[in-house]
């Protein structure tokens, strides 16, 4: 497969980073260099507070671009910067976020220019990431201010958890920059699954032969992870069924580690009733050892005495679940190394699925990018070889649109 490259997350989009008085301004300029990796446009406006736990020439060094402190600012030409700063963003993100910061726009206070700005913004999104001691976190007046930002339609990412500058340790640490990163990528993503929740299974499956020795394949998960991730940009409430990876587990996923397969049957089975949606990624194994050994076997010499392994097939999890009769809309895998249009539609039927994702084991496995075929009653559609997780995007699109097509109908039809 060609080599390829996808167009960056955050490209054509330009973000006010705005910094509060708080420690946690030294994430932030980790954050602006990452968002800029990304492709974004940053432009920084700081509170006098902020100026005295990071510099603006720090800021502009890094964002290459001038600073904002004062409302009179003589370099912008009308003197509104307020307004000519908001007004072309597509998003403001405060991080950090102080108690005193999110009390002033809770109560639509404006006596700086980063909060007239946000006063000012019109429909510019309002991103806020808290940043402050526990207690202050804690505090009623805190919990009351936060509830009415999220009732004006402010996002409040985090915060998180864990040791503080002041030495305590609790719920009020600024996320760290990748997790705000990760946040800000998700709030621009098309909300397709809003709603939805969606039960993923990825990775491989360990079939032991003795407590150190295990079958498995070659799956890394990391086509099962990015459609995990891209389902949560979807807005879906995502539950990932992960055979053994060492992947880190997407933002806001909840994740149920297995190993065998028929571990893994019996999590999905559990979960499949409660789910909109199920993609069956994983590669699960086709047979488990029945004669597996409780202690190690030994190597003997000259290989005598090779053990003889006994096999019995798996559950067909993906066939059991597209067979439930309150069960969820099923999407399954296929990886083949040949003849894959055939052999993909052939499995397709087989487990009664309306949607089968094909591709080519030896291009995939383990690889960063792939291409996939979707097959389905109307035929094969061949999607561009991309990376991961801008092909799983385009599944994530392709699933909703079919899924949304299905309910229509079916509500069509109780209509009638």
């Amino acid at each position: 497969m060609k080599q390829v490259t996808s167009i960056p997350d955050l490209a054509g989009k330009r973000i006010v980073l705005g910094l509060t008085g708080g420690i946690a301004c030294y994430k932030s300029a980790e954050f602006l260099r990452r968002a800029q990796d990304h492709g974004a446009v940053v432009d920084v406006v700081m509170t006098p507070a902020a100026t005295h736990f990071i510099t603006p020439t720090t800021m502009q060094a890094l964002s290459g671009n001038p600073v904002f402190i004062d409302t009179d600012d003589g370099r912008v030409s009308n003197s509104m910067a307020h307004i000519n700063l908001g007004r072309s963003a597509d998003a403001i993100l405060i991080a950090p976020a102080s108690a005193d910061f999110i009390a002033k726009l809770a109560h639509g206070m404006a006596d700086d220019l980063l909060s007239t700005l946000c006063l000012a913004r019109g429909q510019c999104p309002l991103l806020v990431a808290p940043a402050m001691n526990r207690e202050m976190w804690a505090h009623p007046a805190t919990q009351r201010n936060v509830a009415q930002l999220r009732a004006d339609g402010v996002v409040i990412l985090g915060p998180g958890s864990g040791s503080q500058a002041c030495g305590e340790t609790g719920d009020g640490r600024m996320l760290e920059p990748h997790e705000l990163l990760s946040d800000l990528i998700d709030h621009f993503q098309p909300k397709h699954l809003a709603g939805k929740r969606v039960l993923i299974t990825a990775g491989p499956t360990s079939e032991a032969i003795d407590p150190v020795r295990v079958i498995t394949n070659r799956s890394s998960g990391k086509t099962g992870y990015a459609i995990a991730q891209a389902a949560r940009e979807a807005g879906a409430q995502v539950v990932l069924v992960s055979g053994p990876t060492s992947l880190p587990c997407p933002r806001h996923v909840l994740r149920i580690d297995t190993e065998s397969a028929i571990d893994m049957h019996a999590i999905v089975m559990n979960e499949a009733t409660q789910a909109d949606i199920f993609i069956s990624v994983a590669a699960v194994a086709d047979w488990h050892v029945i004669n597996s050994s409780q202690q190690k076997l030994k190597k003997t010499e000259q290989g005598q005495g090779l053990p003889e392994l006994q096999f019995a097939p798996n559950p067909d999890i993906l066939a059991e679940v597209a067979r439930l009769s309150d069960g969820p809309w099923c999407v399954g895998f296929a990886a083949e190394t040949e003849n894959l249009h055939e052999h993909a539609e052939a499995k397709r039927k087989r487990k009664g699925i309306p949607l089968l994702v094909g591709n080519l084991a030896q291009h995939a496995m383990n690889a960063d990018t792939t291409q996939f075929v979707l097959f389905d009653d109307k035929g094969h559609q061949a999607l561009p070889a991309q990376p991961k997780l801008s092909a799983a995007r385009e599944l994530i699109l392709a699933i909703a649109q079919r899924h949304s097509s299905i309910q229509a109908k079916s509500q069509g039809t109780h209509r009638k």
